[in-house]
């Protein structure tokens, strides 16, 4: 196997069989790579491209290494990622439905890699469907998901399924203590449990915003145990969120309007559009992160109340769970994760944020007060 798969896939041992084989044989014409964030989707596809196309290449070295670069200058990698919460329609069609058509540039080979795929709107997925039942033969597509119930059976049906793993807690712990930083060992340790398989989401975790969601949550569970939750502590988890939705829709903004000045087709509206999109998208990534930190800081107390505070995933914040623990019945916290949780599903419903969090801490505090 290549070196560059090789190595991207050291932890995923299914993708790495699979890919291996389908390099040996001869690449499908669609493969849906699926798994969670961080699971090394994206840079198993850029190394499984670059194979594609180094194939019949006059100078395989020099496609591998310009088809790894990211962004990649190889005219024959096509990568779309979304701007925003989704993918625009036209972007869809013009970049990958029509580009299609194209015999390649060099070689003998076209691939086109989709992340996020589950971010097309229906109108997208539907319009990719006839590229994806007969495609040119020298054209490859690749669609990444970390959500591929949300793509239409159709399209799931038509590409050959590669399944990624979350990663090992240690595969993580040593990916995040690789870099120079001011994280303890302890806290890496407890990132790399706490992301569940997720090396950005560990990385957000020992960022500084990551810090402060840890923070909120832990003394929203603290409010609830020693019933104080008429201040309202869930509210900073919302406030939180609303920040982090703001700088993601400021951002998405600066990108699309610089694209807009190169010439490229964005309207006013579309901009705004986008933009707002992309801040709802990743308020509401903030907030579930929140209540899920919540879930696994009742877990921890229920399992340090237990007697089995190995499995803790706070493991920078033991004497706290400790103390906190002392006299807790641990099915009471146990009981309480299983509140949010409920409360997470019943969010997806639209349901009112402010008045489902109120009525989640209440119920906690008069489990565990």
């Amino acid at each position: 196997m290549p070196s560059a798969l090789l190595e991207v896939t050291e932890h995923q041992p299914r993708p790495r069989v699979a890919l291996s084989a389908a390099l040996e044989s001869g690449p499908s014409h669609a493969y849906l790579f699926r798994g969670p964030r961080g699971s090394g989707k994206r840079a198993a596809a850029r190394a499984f491209a670059a194979e594609i196309l180094a194939t019949a290449a006059a100078d395989p070295e020099d496609v591998r290494r310009r088809a790894l670069l990211d962004p990649s200058p190889h005219p024959d990698l096509v990568w779309l990622a979304p701007r925003g919460a989704q993918h625009l329609v036209e972007e869809v069609r013009e970049r990958v439905i029509r580009a299609s058509a194209y015999r390649p540039f060099e070689g003998v080979s076209r691939v086109f890699v989709v992340e996020a795929a589950e971010a097309m709107r229906d109108e997208s997925q539907n319009a990719l469907l006839k590229t994806l039942e007969e495609p040119p033969g020298f054209v490859h597509l690749i669609l990444l998901s970390s959500e591929p119930e949300a793509l239409l059976e159709t399209i799931a049906s038509r590409c050959q399924p590669v399944d990624f793993a979350p990663l090992p807690a240690a595969v993580l712990e040593a990916e995040l203590g690789a870099g120079e930083g001011a994280a303890s060992p302890e806290e890496i340790a407890a990132a790399a449990r706490l992301a569940a398989g997720d090396l950005e989401r560990a990385r957000l975790l020992l960022a500084e915003r990551g810090r402060g969601l840890r923070a909120e949550a832990e003394r929203c569970v603290a409010a609830a145990l020693a019933g104080e939750v008429s201040g309202a502590p869930w509210r900073q988890l919302l406030a939180g969120a609303e920040a982090a939705g703001a700088d993601a829709e400021a951002a998405t903004r600066a990108v699309l309007e610089e694209e807009a000045e190169a010439g490229m087709k964005r309207t006013a509206r579309d901009i705004a559009d986008e933009s707002k999109r992309a801040g709802r998208r990743q308020r509401t990534e903030i907030l579930d992160l929140g209540l899920e930190l919540c879930a696994a800081w009742l877990r921890d107390l229920a399992a340090v109340g237990s007697g089995a505070e190995e499995v803790a995933f706070n493991r920078d914040r033991l004497e706290t769970l400790r103390q906190q623990a002392s006299g807790l019945d641990p099915a009471a916290p146990r009981q309480g994760a299983e509140l949010v949780q409920e409360t997470r599903r019943s969010l997806d419903l639209n349901v009112s944020e402010e008045l489902a969090l109120e009525a989640l801490f209440f119920r906690l505090e008069a489990l565990l007060a």
